[in-house]
Order: structure tokens, then sequence, then C-alpha cells
């Protein structure tokens, strides 16, 4: 930490903290356990029936999204999930399908993939070519209230550093194409081959802010910010800062740990703020590093530790966080949430488990396909576990 320089310590209304959930999951055959290239429509209908503008399309029409409504408690925000997560896979049930909370599918193929009929999506893969054909990709966006939107860009600026440590809690993409990609998060290099998307610019206000945003409409690059897809970002659409890095994570309770975590972070930082101080800003160059170690090795690895200047076993990592943002997370009232995050650093996430499932499934005698299949029973198993 450092004595905060140009940031006002008063003179900012305590943000409300707020928490919502967005989460795409994945649509496959029942018996094939492929991607359901071209769902029936009234599956669609069926689902805005029971949820109204709480579940949309996405960019492939295998891909359904869910979105819990902001919620003063993360105990409200898990109880939102596991119904919406409920009553997405009863309504798949019924047409032979299923979801899978899960950031790839471990055989299907992008190419054979069908891209949702609307103008939004249309435009997308008409702009981006091949790049947003390959999108065979689901992540989770957690969103916090943080109403005054220069403490957003702020809080922005500093939050970037832990971005790496949400990521590898949250990993569940490692295969691509019924290959083990040797990632636990493979999504990310798929993502990162669009425009604008990685670790976002630092910036001195929300007008700075806006003003290169407006750069871009201007030139008639994109519409609006909707468009600029960074690991966290300022959303277009509510007074959030809305995290991106994530992967889905499987069960719901990682799910809950994720976003837990990175509440009481952003109440750590605005507590710091309080008392005149701020978290170190490390350059994008220091914190890329980080997000490589994450994607590629999870919670298994290291990261590394820029004050110390050297790699520390991830769970030491967890550890010393949970630690940090405790008086954060008993004043929010997700303790037992947040601390959960140990016991994911030590059990490992959902790309351990399909990575461990798929390579047992060959030692007892399975073909490549049918290990894979097995991955994919296990997923739908452990998507609607315990909701």
């Amino acid at each position: 930490m450092s004595t905060a320089g140009n940031v006002a310590a008063m003179g900012v209304p305590r943000p409300s903290f707020t928490v919502g959930v967005e989460e795409e999951y994945l649509l496959v055959d029942r018996s094939t356990r492929d991607l359901a290239v071209d769902p029936p429509p009234s599956l669609w209908e069926e689902a805005a029936a029971a949820l109204e503008e709480r579940v949309t399309h996405e960019l492939l029409r295998a891909q359904i999204e869910v979105s819990t409504q902001p919620h003063p408690t993360v105990s409200d925000l898990a109880a939102d999930l596991r119904r919406l997560r409920a009553t997405v896979s009863q309504i798949a049930g019924r047409h032979d399908l299923a979801i899978i909370a899960s950031s790839t599918h471990p055989f299907a193929l992008w190419w054979e993939q069908r891209t949702t009929d609307k103008d939004r999506y249309l435009d997308l893969a008409e702009d981006l070519a091949i790049a947003a054909r390959r999108m065979v990709i689901c992540g989770m966006h957690v969103h916090v209230a943080i109403e005054d939107p220069d403490l957003r860009v702020d809080l922005m600026n500093q939050v970037v550093y832990f971005l790496p440590h949400l990521l590898a809690l949250s990993c569940s993409s490692p295969f691509w194409g019924g290959r083990d990609t040797g990632f636990r998060s493979y999504r990310i290099n798929v993502f990162r081959s669009l425009p604008r998307t990685g670790l976002p610019e630092e910036f001195s206000s929300w007008t700075e802010y806006l003003r290169h945003i407006q750069v871009l409409v201007d030139a008639g690059l994109i519409d609006d910010a909707t468009k600029v897809w960074w690991d966290v970002r300022p959303s277009a659409r509510y007074p959030t800062l809305e995290m991106r890095v994530a992967d889905i994570c499987t069960r719901w309770e990682d799910a809950v740990t994720v976003a837990a975590l990175y509440l009481a972070i952003l109440h750590m930082l605005y507590r710091l703020r309080t008392n005149n101080q701020r978290w170190r800003r490390y350059s994008n160059f220091l914190v890329a590093e980080n997000l490589w170690r994450a994607q590629r090795y999870g919670v298994e690895g290291s990261l590394m530790d820029y004050g110390r200047s050297q790699l520390v076993p991830f769970a030491d990592l967890v550890d010393e966080l949970c630690e940090l943002v405790r008086p954060d997370a008993e004043e929010l009232g997700c303790l037992a949430e947040v601390e959960r995050a140990r016991v994911i650093a030590r059990e490992g996430t959902s790309a351990r488990r399909q990575v461990e499932t798929y390579r047992r499934a060959l030692e007892e005698g399975a073909d490549e396909r049918e290990a894979l299949r097995a991955v994919v029973d296990e997923l739908i198993a452990d998507t609607v576990a315990g909701i």
C-alpha cells in the first residue's frame, strides 16, 4: 500500500456494494453430449415466459445467458443464482437438452456452430470474421454497484492487481476441440483474439475514460462502451464495476465464492481510500504475467508476489488474501463464502476435475471420444448439483 496522492480520502459517498452475476451456459444434446447447434424456438419461449428479461440469447445459438438481480447480500445472490440454474436446467431437460457451466465444451468444433439470428450478433460476426465464429466460450461477469463514476474508475485501476487470483479460482476450460490444452483456462486464449480485450488502461477520472471511448465512437469503430470487453470495466448499462476475467464456475458454490471475493476486494480498496491510502499500482506488463500463469496453471500453480519479487504458491496467496479482506467480508456478511476460496485452492477447480475425469476414463479403457463424453456427463451433473 502507499499513501494516496491525488485521490481524496473524503467527499465520496459510500457505495451500496450491491452485487449481481451474469452466467453463460452451453446447451448440450443429452444423447450425443455435443453442443445443441440449433435449439428449438420453444425452448427460448419457455425460458422467456419463466424468467423474462433475466434470460437472453448469446452470440451462438448453443449458448444461453442468465442474469441475477442486484442483491444487498451474497446469500441473496446465491439463492437467486441457484433458482436461475434450476429453472434453465429444467426447461432444457424438457427438450432433451442439458446445460453445462463450463467455459469451453470438451470436444465441440467451433466451425460447426451457428450464430444467433439477431442483428447485434450478426453484425459482430460480420465485423470480427473468424475471430467471432471461434467464440465457443462462456464466462461469468460480476457486477458490484459503485455509484460514483470517478470512484468506479479509481477502483478499476486498483483491482486489476487481483484479476489473476479471481481467474485462477474460476478455471473451467481445459479442453478445446477434443484436446487437453494443458491450460486451466483456454477460454482466455480464444477471447484475446478480439479487439479491446485484456487489461484496461489506467484512467485518472471518469471524464478521461469517457473521452477515450468517444474517440472510438466518433470514428465509427464502436457504437458504445458495450463493445469494450476488458477483463474489468465500468458497465455501460449499470452504475457498476463489472469483472469479466473469470471463467464460468461449474459449481454454483464456486461462482458465489468468486463473486464474494471480488466484492470484498472492492470493499477493502474503498476502505483503504477512507484512510487516505490505496493499493499499489503495478504495470499491466507485470499483471499480465500473473494472468498468463493463472490461465496456464490455475490454482495448482504460483503467482508472482511483486512486493517480494518471487513466485508464491497460489494457495498461500489465497490465505493471505482471505486474511486481508476478512474485516470487509465480515462487514458485508460473506465471510463463509470468501473463506471457501481456500477450499477451491486446495481441492482444485472444474478444470482439474475435468482433466482427472478424462484421464481416469482413458486409464479404464475408454477411447478418446468416450472419455470426453464422460467429462460432459460430469459437467452436466456438477452444474446442477445442490441446486
